[in-house]
Protein backbone atom coordinates (compact mmCIF):
# COMPACT_ATOMS: atom_id res chain seq x y z
CA UNK A 1 0.00 0.00 0.00
CA UNK A 2 1.17 3.31 -0.82
CA UNK A 3 0.46 6.74 1.42
CA UNK A 4 0.61 9.95 0.16
CA UNK A 5 0.86 12.95 2.50
CA UNK A 6 0.58 16.14 0.28
CA UNK A 7 0.58 18.97 2.29
CA UNK A 8 1.16 22.47 1.23
CA UNK A 9 2.34 23.65 4.93
CA UNK A 10 4.08 20.50 6.17
CA UNK A 11 3.36 18.66 9.60
CA UNK A 12 5.91 19.16 11.87
CA UNK A 13 9.22 17.00 11.44
CA UNK A 14 7.84 14.87 14.88
CA UNK A 15 4.28 14.24 12.77
CA UNK A 16 6.06 12.84 9.76
CA UNK A 17 8.17 10.64 11.79
CA UNK A 18 5.35 9.49 13.61
CA UNK A 19 3.04 9.24 10.76
CA UNK A 20 6.15 6.85 9.04
CA UNK A 21 6.80 5.18 11.69
CA UNK A 22 2.85 4.09 11.92
CA UNK A 23 2.62 3.16 8.19
CA UNK A 24 6.26 1.71 7.87
CA UNK A 25 5.70 -0.65 10.75
CA UNK A 26 2.32 -1.29 8.95
CA UNK A 27 4.59 -2.33 5.75
CA UNK A 28 3.26 0.12 3.69
CA UNK A 29 4.99 2.67 1.77
CA UNK A 30 5.25 6.85 2.56
CA UNK A 31 5.50 9.53 0.58
CA UNK A 32 5.68 12.75 0.72
CA UNK A 33 4.50 16.34 -1.20
CA UNK A 34 5.26 19.54 0.80
CA UNK A 35 5.07 23.20 -0.35
CA UNK A 36 3.64 22.46 -3.76
CA UNK A 37 2.60 25.34 -5.54
CA UNK A 38 1.32 23.80 -8.51
CA UNK A 39 -1.76 22.35 -8.25
CA UNK A 40 -0.34 19.56 -11.58
CA UNK A 41 2.11 18.62 -8.86
CA UNK A 42 -0.51 17.15 -6.67
CA UNK A 43 -2.65 15.64 -9.63
CA UNK A 44 0.57 13.68 -10.15
CA UNK A 45 1.70 12.39 -7.19
CA UNK A 46 -1.76 10.75 -6.22
CA UNK A 47 -2.01 8.73 -9.43
CA UNK A 48 -0.33 5.95 -7.88
CA UNK A 49 -1.28 5.78 -4.38
CA UNK A 50 -4.00 4.12 -2.39
CA UNK A 51 -4.48 6.42 0.58
CA UNK A 52 -3.81 10.61 0.74
CA UNK A 53 -3.26 12.41 4.16
CA UNK A 54 -4.18 16.31 4.12
CA UNK A 55 -4.52 18.83 5.89
CA UNK A 56 -6.77 21.96 4.69
CA UNK A 57 -5.15 20.82 1.17
CA UNK A 58 -8.46 20.55 -1.29
CA UNK A 59 -9.23 17.36 -2.32
CA UNK A 60 -11.13 18.27 -5.56
CA UNK A 61 -13.10 16.43 -7.94
CA UNK A 62 -10.15 16.64 -10.22
CA UNK A 63 -7.78 15.33 -7.44
CA UNK A 64 -10.05 12.63 -7.45
CA UNK A 65 -9.78 12.25 -10.96
CA UNK A 66 -6.57 11.73 -11.12
CA UNK A 67 -6.33 9.85 -7.73
CA UNK A 68 -6.78 6.03 -9.64
CA UNK A 69 -6.27 3.61 -7.02
CA UNK A 70 -7.26 5.19 -3.87
CA UNK A 71 -9.17 3.87 -1.25
CA UNK A 72 -8.97 6.32 1.95
CA UNK A 73 -8.48 9.95 1.92
CA UNK A 74 -7.85 11.67 5.93
CA UNK A 75 -8.02 15.50 6.39
CA UNK A 76 -5.78 15.56 9.56
CA UNK A 77 -7.98 17.30 11.43
CA UNK A 78 -11.77 18.11 12.23
CA UNK A 79 -13.23 20.11 9.59
CA UNK A 80 -13.66 18.68 6.27
CA UNK A 81 -15.31 20.54 3.86
CA UNK A 82 -12.17 20.92 2.08
CA UNK A 83 -13.28 17.40 0.58
CA UNK A 84 -14.94 16.50 -2.43
CA UNK A 85 -17.53 14.28 -0.42
CA UNK A 86 -19.50 13.63 -3.27
CA UNK A 87 -16.27 13.24 -5.81
CA UNK A 88 -15.29 10.26 -3.03
CA UNK A 89 -18.61 8.49 -2.71
CA UNK A 90 -19.22 8.33 -6.27
CA UNK A 91 -15.78 6.52 -6.51
CA UNK A 92 -16.28 4.70 -3.71
CA UNK A 93 -13.88 5.96 -1.70
CA UNK A 94 -13.88 6.47 1.97
CA UNK A 95 -13.08 9.95 3.34
CA UNK A 96 -12.59 10.65 6.96
CA UNK A 97 -11.78 13.48 9.59
CA UNK A 98 -9.58 12.83 12.78
CA UNK A 99 -12.07 14.41 15.62
CA UNK A 100 -10.56 15.90 18.80
CA UNK A 101 -6.70 15.69 17.92
CA UNK A 102 -7.21 19.54 17.13
CA UNK A 103 -9.55 20.32 20.32
CA UNK A 104 -7.84 21.63 22.79
CA UNK A 105 -5.53 23.92 20.65
CA UNK A 106 -9.01 25.64 18.91
CA UNK A 107 -10.27 25.70 22.97
CA UNK A 108 -7.64 27.37 24.50
CA UNK A 109 -7.11 29.84 21.34
CA UNK A 110 -11.24 30.56 21.79
CA UNK A 111 -10.76 31.70 25.48
CA UNK A 112 -7.49 33.42 24.38
CA UNK A 113 -9.28 35.52 22.61
CA UNK A 114 -12.07 36.36 24.87
CA UNK A 115 -9.13 37.68 27.47
CA UNK A 116 -7.57 39.49 24.46
CA UNK A 117 -11.51 41.29 23.33
CA UNK A 118 -12.14 42.14 27.23
CA UNK A 119 -8.82 43.62 27.53
CA UNK A 120 -9.10 46.52 24.89
CA UNK A 121 -7.16 43.97 22.45
CA UNK A 122 -4.24 45.14 25.18
CA UNK A 123 -4.15 48.60 24.23
CA UNK A 124 -4.13 51.44 26.78
CA UNK A 125 -7.70 51.40 28.74
CA UNK A 126 -9.98 50.00 31.40
CA UNK A 127 -10.96 46.60 30.72
CA UNK A 128 -13.57 44.14 31.76
CA UNK A 129 -12.81 40.35 33.36
CA UNK A 130 -14.12 37.37 32.25
CA UNK A 131 -14.87 35.85 35.85
CA UNK A 132 -19.22 36.44 36.45
CA UNK A 133 -19.76 36.62 32.54
CA UNK A 134 -22.27 34.63 30.57
CA UNK A 135 -20.42 32.11 28.39
CA UNK A 136 -22.92 30.62 25.40
CA UNK A 137 -20.88 27.51 23.71
CA UNK A 138 -22.93 27.28 20.09
CA UNK A 139 -22.75 23.41 19.96
CA UNK A 140 -21.42 21.06 22.31
CA UNK A 141 -19.02 19.13 20.46
CA UNK A 142 -15.13 18.14 21.42
CA UNK A 143 -13.92 21.60 21.63
CA UNK A 144 -17.04 23.22 23.33
CA UNK A 145 -17.09 20.84 25.67
CA UNK A 146 -13.19 22.23 26.44
CA UNK A 147 -14.21 25.48 25.78
CA UNK A 148 -16.56 25.23 29.05
CA UNK A 149 -14.70 23.80 30.90
CA UNK A 150 -11.53 26.39 30.79
CA UNK A 151 -14.69 28.81 30.82
CA UNK A 152 -15.26 27.47 34.20
CA UNK A 153 -11.52 27.75 35.49
CA UNK A 154 -12.32 31.42 35.05
CA UNK A 155 -15.36 32.03 36.75
CA UNK A 156 -17.70 31.73 34.31
CA UNK A 157 -21.25 31.24 34.19
CA UNK A 158 -21.49 28.20 30.77
CA UNK A 159 -24.66 27.86 29.06
CA UNK A 160 -24.71 25.83 25.77
CA UNK A 161 -27.21 24.92 22.89
CA UNK A 162 -26.50 21.78 20.54
CA UNK A 163 -29.96 20.40 19.16
CA UNK A 164 -27.65 17.02 18.54
CA UNK A 165 -26.75 16.73 22.14
CA UNK A 166 -28.88 15.43 25.16
CA UNK A 167 -29.47 18.19 27.89
CA UNK A 168 -28.49 15.81 30.24
CA UNK A 169 -25.07 15.36 28.95
CA UNK A 170 -24.70 19.05 29.12
CA UNK A 171 -25.90 19.71 32.61
CA UNK A 172 -23.74 17.03 33.97
CA UNK A 173 -21.08 18.76 33.33
CA UNK A 174 -22.56 21.69 34.56
CA UNK A 175 -23.26 23.55 32.03
CA UNK A 176 -26.82 25.30 31.43
CA UNK A 177 -28.43 23.54 28.64
CA UNK A 178 -30.54 25.66 26.75
CA UNK A 179 -33.53 24.54 23.73
CA UNK A 180 -33.00 27.13 21.48
CA UNK A 181 -30.12 29.50 19.57
CA UNK A 182 -31.88 32.93 20.44
CA UNK A 183 -32.05 31.90 24.07
CA UNK A 184 -28.43 31.76 23.86
CA UNK A 185 -27.44 34.75 22.30
CA UNK A 186 -29.96 36.96 24.15
CA UNK A 187 -28.47 35.61 27.63
CA UNK A 188 -24.75 35.59 27.34
CA UNK A 189 -21.79 38.08 26.90
CA UNK A 190 -19.70 35.62 25.07
CA UNK A 191 -20.98 33.67 22.69
CA UNK A 192 -17.80 30.98 21.28
CA UNK A 193 -19.38 29.37 17.79
CA UNK A 194 -18.39 25.91 17.26
CA UNK A 195 -20.88 24.86 14.44
CA UNK A 196 -20.06 23.18 11.06
CA UNK A 197 -20.46 24.91 7.64
CA UNK A 198 -23.14 23.31 6.02
CA UNK A 199 -25.96 23.80 3.41
CA UNK A 200 -27.96 24.56 6.93
CA UNK A 201 -25.69 26.36 8.68
CA UNK A 202 -24.18 28.97 6.11
CA UNK A 203 -24.72 32.44 6.99
CA UNK A 204 -27.02 31.67 9.78
CA UNK A 205 -25.10 33.56 12.16
CA UNK A 206 -26.79 37.09 11.26
CA UNK A 207 -28.63 40.09 12.55
CA UNK A 208 -31.32 38.16 14.13
CA UNK A 209 -29.21 36.34 16.67
CA UNK A 210 -26.85 39.42 17.24
CA UNK A 211 -28.90 41.53 17.78
CA UNK A 212 -30.58 39.80 20.64
CA UNK A 213 -26.89 40.19 22.76
CA UNK A 214 -26.61 41.94 25.92
CA UNK A 215 -24.80 45.41 25.79
CA UNK A 216 -20.94 45.19 25.57
CA UNK A 217 -21.22 41.48 24.23
CA UNK A 218 -18.62 39.57 21.70
CA UNK A 219 -18.69 37.01 19.41
CA UNK A 220 -15.87 34.62 19.23
CA UNK A 221 -15.53 32.03 15.78
CA UNK A 222 -12.75 29.69 15.51
CA UNK A 223 -15.59 27.69 13.09
CA UNK A 224 -15.86 28.75 9.93
CA UNK A 225 -15.79 32.13 8.40
CA UNK A 226 -19.06 31.09 6.15
CA UNK A 227 -21.35 30.32 9.24
CA UNK A 228 -21.52 34.24 9.51
CA UNK A 229 -23.79 36.33 7.78
CA UNK A 230 -20.97 38.92 6.82
CA UNK A 231 -23.19 41.75 5.53
CA UNK A 232 -25.54 41.34 8.50
CA UNK A 233 -22.75 40.96 10.91
CA UNK A 234 -21.62 44.62 9.10
CA UNK A 235 -24.73 46.17 10.04
CA UNK A 236 -25.38 45.28 13.58
CA UNK A 237 -21.96 46.54 14.43
CA UNK A 238 -22.60 49.58 12.68
CA UNK A 239 -26.02 50.06 14.63
CA UNK A 240 -24.33 48.97 18.17
CA UNK A 241 -21.11 50.57 19.31
CA UNK A 242 -20.87 47.85 22.22
CA UNK A 243 -20.57 44.53 20.32
CA UNK A 244 -17.49 42.87 19.39
CA UNK A 245 -16.49 40.27 16.96
CA UNK A 246 -13.40 38.36 17.15
CA UNK A 247 -11.96 34.97 14.56
CA UNK A 248 -9.41 33.13 14.18
CA UNK A 249 -10.12 33.45 10.09
CA UNK A 250 -10.62 36.64 8.69
CA UNK A 251 -13.84 37.10 6.83
CA UNK A 252 -14.19 38.36 3.12
CA UNK A 253 -15.19 41.88 4.66
CA UNK A 254 -12.08 42.11 6.88
CA UNK A 255 -11.05 45.55 5.58
CA UNK A 256 -14.38 46.93 6.00
CA UNK A 257 -14.72 45.80 9.48
CA UNK A 258 -11.36 46.59 10.39
CA UNK A 259 -11.56 50.33 8.85
CA UNK A 260 -15.21 50.97 10.73
CA UNK A 261 -14.73 49.14 14.14
CA UNK A 262 -10.66 49.41 14.99
CA UNK A 263 -10.53 47.38 18.69
CA UNK A 264 -14.12 45.99 18.62
CA UNK A 265 -13.01 43.41 15.86
CA UNK A 266 -10.09 41.45 14.90
CA UNK A 267 -9.34 38.69 12.70
CA UNK A 268 -6.17 36.29 12.62
CA UNK A 269 -4.89 36.45 9.21
CA UNK A 270 -4.66 32.56 8.53
CA UNK A 271 -7.33 29.77 9.95
CA UNK A 272 -4.86 29.08 12.99
CA UNK A 273 -7.40 27.32 15.48
CA UNK A 274 -5.27 23.72 15.75
CA UNK A 275 -1.85 25.61 15.34
CA UNK A 276 0.25 24.14 17.51
CA UNK A 277 3.15 21.65 17.87
CA UNK A 278 0.65 19.52 19.52
CA UNK A 279 -2.58 19.38 17.54
CA UNK A 280 -0.13 19.31 14.77
CA UNK A 281 1.62 15.89 15.93
CA UNK A 282 -1.55 14.70 17.19
CA UNK A 283 -3.79 15.05 14.16
CA UNK A 284 -1.00 13.67 11.98
CA UNK A 285 -0.37 10.22 13.83
CA UNK A 286 -4.52 9.69 14.14
CA UNK A 287 -4.66 10.02 10.33
CA UNK A 288 -1.86 7.45 10.15
CA UNK A 289 -3.57 5.18 12.60
CA UNK A 290 -7.10 5.44 11.46
CA UNK A 291 -5.56 4.53 7.54
CA UNK A 292 -3.95 1.25 9.14
CA UNK A 293 -6.52 0.29 10.80
CA UNK A 294 -9.27 1.08 7.53
CA UNK A 295 -6.58 -1.47 5.28
CA UNK A 296 -6.01 -4.11 8.21
CA UNK A 297 -9.63 -3.91 10.22
CA UNK A 298 -12.03 -2.37 7.57
CA UNK A 299 -12.40 0.11 10.59
CA UNK A 300 -14.26 3.00 9.28
CA UNK A 301 -15.25 4.75 12.81
CA UNK A 302 -14.54 8.09 11.65
CA UNK A 303 -15.73 7.94 8.09
CA UNK A 304 -17.50 11.05 6.71
CA UNK A 305 -19.37 10.01 3.54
Amino acid sequence: MKILIATDKPFAKAAVDGIRKITEDAGFELHLLEKYTDVNDFYKAVTAVDALIVRSDKVTKEVIDAAKQLKIVVRAGAGYDNLDLAACTARGIVAMNTPGQNSNAVAELAVGMMVYMARNTFRPGTGSELKGKKLGIHAYGNVGRLVAKIAKGFGMDVYAFDPFVNAEDITKDGVNALTAAEELYSTCHYVSLHIPATEKTKKSIGYNLLSKMPEGACLVNTARKEVIHEDELLRIMGERADLKYVSDIAPDNHAVLQEKFGARYFATPKKMGAETAEANINAGLAAATQIVNFFKNNDKTFQVN
